[in-house]
């Protein structure tokens, strides 16, 4: 896989402060709420961190295989979370 440029889709960063040696990170809007989507290599693991939500730092993650997830595979785990989601509270 190629890696791309830091355009507003994507960029690969080192993020050793909080354990990621070598992460694919995007945005991606759903339902008109922005995560940044994060991707550890070595273990495959998903990291979503709800960037518009009313809690900061709030987010999820998805460990299920080691190959990374397409477009309507994040579309479906975020809903998902949001679907789940207390309205008064912002939080599951």
């Amino acid at each position: 896989m190629s890696r791309p440029d830091n355009s507003e889709e994507g960029a690969y960063a080192p993020l050793a402060a909080d354990g990621f040696s070598d992460v694919f990170v995007e945005r991606i809007e759903v339902d008109g709420e922005t995560f940044r989507v994060r991707r550890r290599v070595h273990d495959g693991s998903h990291h979503y961190d709800w960037v518009s939500g009313p809690n900061d730092g709030y987010g999820f993650s998805v460990s299920r295989r080691p190959e990374p997830l397409g477009r309507a595979q994040h579309d479906a785990e975020i809903r998902n979370f949001l679907a789940a989601i207390d309205p008064t509270t912002g939080y599951l």
